[in-house]
């Protein structure tokens, strides 16, 4: 079967393109295989609504909700490959070995998180490791917090934090702050350690102790950083899309209608922008699946 539109990921971002696709009474294929990157943690926060709720309830309502719609279909499975075919529609074949096609795709495929290597963090990751403080802050405010640094924008990180609680910035080997990026720090409070963090483990209260290579400990309610970005699949690169580079690794380059640099190919979610949340990735999925159908209805 031909499809209007195929929406690779189902997630938050896909699940919305494909939803107006679905409204306006197109047939529209969802693939997804179902690793959603937030599936590590136990709570949304910052989301209209739905505060509080897990990452899998909203994403089971939101499933369920595009399927009461006749013309939506849902696959579980990895979308493999991609190609342009002649008459520029597109093929997707996925890890099952079943193809499909469609006359627009939409490329909700996120990004995978390259943690640091320290022992321990990857065990605390979506827990007391964390990313985004607007998403977790509130839930660890009110004391003692950490970031970790990857690189000069941890230092950016640490100062934001800061209305969240009293922070420590872990250089980890990572940055060497000059005397302006000091006073710039000091003067909202960020104390900076710069000794080598060698594990990081549980402290039986619902912390995190830090062990530094010096001996020393500290403990902190959380640890933030901010991790380097990779794409999650390989499709984008497939099909020629182009690229931008992000704060923290490659975005898909789109225009102000969420198309990519190859016609009809749309992007959103976290592989097509560089701050991430899921309310943002529902705003770029909502926009994305519009503008495929109005692309398919003005063609």
């Amino acid at each position: 079967m031909q499809y209007d539109l195929a929406v690779v990921g189902g997630s938050f971002a896909g699940l919305s393109a494909a939803i107006q696709a679905a409204r306006a009474r197109r047939n529209v294929l969802v693939i997804d295989a179902g690793q959603p990157r937030n599936r590590f943690a136990a709570h949304s926060h910052g989301f209209f609504g739905q505060d509080g709720r897990t990452p899998s309830a909203i994403l089971d309502d939101a499933r369920r909700q595009l399927l009461a719609y006749p013309t939506a279909r849902f696959v579980q499975a990895r979308a493999n490959n991609a190609v342009a075919n002649s008459s520029s529609d597109f093929e997707i074949t996925t890890d099952g070995g079943e193809t499909f096609g469609a006359s627009r795709l939409v490329l909700a495929t996120g990004v995978r998180d390259i943690l640091p290597e320290v022992p321990g963090l990857a065990g605390q990751w979506g827990k007391t490791v964390l990313h985004c403080p607007y998403c977790h802050g509130y839930e660890v405010s009110g004391g003692p917090l950490g970031v970790l640094a990857t690189g000069p924008m941890s230092m950016h990180q640490a100062q934001l934090i800061t209305d969240w609680g009293d922070v420590t910035l872990f250089g980890n080997g990572q940055i060497e702050p000059d005397t302006e990026q000091m006073l710039a720090m000091e003067a909202k409070g960020v104390r900076f350690e710069p000794a080598t963090v060698n594990e990081l483990r549980e402290d039986g209260s619902g912390g995190l102790i830090v062990q530094l290579d010096s001996g020393r400990q500290v403990g902190v309610r959380a640890m933030f950083t901010a991790p380097r970005n990779m794409m999650a699949s390989p499709l984008a690169e497939q099909l020629g899309c182009g690229f931008t580079d992000g704060f923290l690794g490659p975005v898909i380059t789109v225009d102000d209608r969420q198309q990519t640099t190859i016609p009809g190919v749309y992007a959103a979610g976290d592989a097509a922008r560089a701050m991430h949340n899921i309310a943002f990735a529902v705003s770029g999925g909502t926009f994305a699946g519009v503008c495929a159908h109005q692309s398919l209805v003005f063609s």
